[in-house]
C-alpha cells in the first residue's frame, strides 16, 4: 500500500508537469487543449518529479500496521501538497482561463461545448434535458459524444453507482428543475441497447430535442414510446454504435476524464447538472450568454433555513473523513445547518478512501481535486493552503478525536484538524503541527499526545463505514437523516447534496 499511495501522487505530479510544460505523450494528446503556466510553477513541478521518481532520493515510507495505509517521506508529503496548493490557486485557474480566451480568438473558434452521455446514467438524464436551454441562452455550439460505462478504478463500485445514479438523480432532479421517472429498477439491457442505437443515429440538430424523448422512454420503461421513436429516426447499426461509443470514449480519455453527464469546455470539466452552475457563470463573465438577464438554468440550490420544532426529534449522521476536501468544504455549512434547525447532529467518522483500500487514479485525483477548489469559491471557503494529512497525520489524529471525544471536544478536534490541513497548510505530520491542531480544538498538549497511538477508533470507523455501505454511499461527506423512530428519512452523499437534507429536515419538523 506503501508504494501505491506514493506512486499515485508521484504520476499526479509527473501528469500535472507534463501537461504545463506541453511536451510529452500526455500534453500532445490534449491538441488545442494544452495549459499555460507560469515559468515559476513550471520549476516547482520539475522539482516535485525529481522527489517523486526518487532523483532526490530521501524518501523513507514507513509500513503502518492494521486499517492503516502507508505515509509518503516528509519532503513528498511537503512537494506534492505544494504543488497541489498551487495547481488549483484561483490566481492560476483565473489566468489558464485568459489564455485559453486569447486562443480561442486567435484560432477563430467559437464558443464549443462537448457533452458526454451515457445511455444507462442517471445523472446523464438529468443534464440531456438542458442541452436544448443552454444552445437557446448561450451562443454557443455542443457536440454530443456517446460513451460507454467504464468499469476501473475510477469507479470502485461500479453496481453501487449505477444504483446511485438512479435514486440520486431522482432525488436531486426537482431542485434543479427537471424530471426523472419513477424507476424502481435499472432499464432492461434491451431497452438500454435500443437507446444506444437510436441516440447514436441521431442528427446533430434534433439530439437535444428527440434525445430527452428517447432518454424519458428508456428510464420509463416505455417499449412502445422507445420503438415509435426508433421507426421514426430509425437506428444505427451494430457497426455504427461501436465506432460511436469508440469515439466517445477515446475523446474522453484525451481530455482526460471518465465519466457521464459531463461538459468540457476551454480546458474544464463540469461534472453533470450539480456542475452547470459554475460553466454557465463562465460563459456569462465572457458575454456568451445571449440574455444577460436571465437567471441561470441550474443555479446551485439555496439551503433553507426555516424549521419547524420537530426538527429537535431528528437524528442527522455525518460521514466523514479528515483527508477530503470536500469534507472540509461541508464542514462549517453542515455545522451551521444543525444549529439553524435544532437537528441533533452525530459525526461518524470514517478512513480515507485510499487508507481502506479503496482504487485511485491520477486523473480522477486531479478532477476530484480541482472541483473541490471550484466548489469551495462559489461558497465563500478558504481552501487555499493544503498540507496533505495522509498516513500516520490520520492515525494520531483519529486517536486524538475519541479522546476529545469523551470531553465534548471531539468536533472542535475535527473541525481544527480540516482547518489546518486545507486552509492553513499546516504540517500534521510534524508534532508541532499536530500540537497547533490541539490548541486551536482548545485541548491541553501535553495530554492531548498520550492519546496518539490509541487506535480503540478503529473499530467505530469500520462499523462508520459500514452504515455508509448500507445505504448505498461509499464516500464523504455522506448524510443520513433519521426519524424520531431512529428509521431512515433520507441518506445522500456529497456536500452538495446538504440542500436536499436542509430540505428534508424542513418537510419533518
Amino acid at each position: 500500500m506503501c508504494s501505491y499511495v506514493c506512486g499515485q501522487w508521484g504520476a499526479t505530479a509527473n501528469f500535472v508537469l507534463d501537461v504545463c510544460l506541453n511536451k510529452s505523450e500526455t500534453s500532445k494528446n490534449l491538441d488545442q487543449d494544452d495549459v499555460y503556466v507560469q515559468e515559476s510553477f513550471a520549476h516547482s513541478l520539475l522539482f516535485a518529479r525529481k522527489v517523486s521518481s526518487g532523483v532526490l532520493d530521501m524518501t523513507q515510507t514507513t509500513e503502518q500496521a492494521g486499517a492503516s495505509s502507508s505515509t509518503p517521506s516528509a519532503l513528498k508529503r511537503w512537494a506534492i501538497s505544494w504543488l497541489l496548493t498551487r495547481a488549483a490557486s484561483e490566481q492560476r485557474t483565473a489566468k489558464l482561463r485568459k489564455n485559453r480566451e486569447a486562443k480561442r480568438h486567435k484560432d477563430g473558434r467559437c464558443h464549443k461545448l462537448e457533452y458526454f452521455h451515457q445511455v444507462d446514467d442517471g445523472y446523464s438524464h438529468l443534464t440531456i434535458q438542458v442541452l436544448g436551454r443552454i444552445k437557446a441562452q448561450y451562443d454557443v455550439d455542443i457536440e454530443v459524444h456517446i460513451v460507454p460505462p467504464l468499469r476501473d478504478d475510477n469507479y470502485p463500485e461500479p453496481d453501487l453507482l449505477q444504483d446511485m445514479s438512479r435514486w440520486d438523480a431522482a432525488l436531486i432532479a426537482p431542485g434543479y428543475g427537471v424530471r426523472f421517472p419513477d424507476a424502481s429498477a435499472h432499464p432492461p439491457d434491451c431497452l438500454r441497447e435500443l437507446a444506444t442505437r437510436v441516440l447514436c443515429n441521431l442528427t446533430p440538430n434534433c439530439f437535444s430535442r428527440e434525445g430527452v424523448a428517447v432518454s424519458e422512454c428508456l428510464w420509463r420503461g416505455d417499449d412502445a414510446g422507445l420503438m415509435a421513436i426508433a421507426d421514426k429516426h430509425g437506428v444505427a447499426s451494430d457497426r455504427e454504435v461501436q465506432n460511436k461509443l469508440n469515439a466517445g470514449a477515446e475523446r474522453r480519455k484525451k481530455l482526460k476524464h471518465y465519466g457521464g453527464a459531463n461538459f468540457w469546455y476551454e480546458g474544464e470539466w463540469y461534472w453533470g447538472i450539480s456542475r452547470l452552475y459554475h460553466l454557465e457563470q463562465r460563459l456569462k463573465s465572457l458575454g456568451a450568454d445571449r440574455s444577460p438577464n436571465q437567471p441561470l438554468i441550474a443555479p446551485r440550490p439555496a439551503i433553507c433555513s426555516q424549521f419547524g420544532p420537530g426538527a429537535k426529534d431528528l437524528t442527522l449522521e455525518y460521514f466523514a473523513s479528515l483527508r477530503s476536501p470536500y469534507t472540509a468544504v461541508s464542514w462549517d455549512p453542515t455545522l451551521k445547518l444543525a444549529k439553524d434547525s435544532g437537528v441533533n447532529l452525530v459525526l461518524r467518522p470514517v478512513l480515507p478512501m485510499v487508507m481502506r483500500g479503496v482504487p485511485a487514479t491520477v486523473i480522477k485525483g486531479l478532477y476530484f481535486w480541482f472541483d473541490c477548489a471550484r466548489e469551495a469559491r462559489a461558497l465563500g471557503a478558504r481552501q487555499d493552503s493544503f498540507y496533505d494529512p495522509i498516513g500516520k497525520p490520520i492515525i494520531h489524529a483519529y486517536g486524538i478525536y475519541k479522546w476529545a471525544s469523551g470531553h465534548g471536544k471531539g468536533y472542535d478536534f475535527f473541525g481544527a484538524f480540516l482547518k489546518a490541513a486545507f486552509c492553513e497548510g499546516i504540517n500534521t505530520n510534524a508534532m508541532s503541527g499536530l500540537k497547533k491542531v490541539a490548541e486551536m480544538a482548545g485541548l491541553d498538549w501535553a495530554e492531548a499526545k498520550k492519546h496518539m497511538n490509541n487506535d480503540t477508533w478503529q473499530e467505530e470507523a469500520e462499523q462508520n463505514r459500514l452504515a455508509m455501505y448500507g445505504f448505498g454511499s461509499w464516500g464523504v461527506p455522506s448524510y443520513r437523516l433519521l426519524g424520531p423512530d431512529g428509521k431512515e428519512i433520507l441518506g445522500v452523499w456529497g456536500q452538495d447534496r446538504l440542500w436536499l437534507v436542509a430540505q428534508k429536515i424542513a418537510e419533518h419538523s
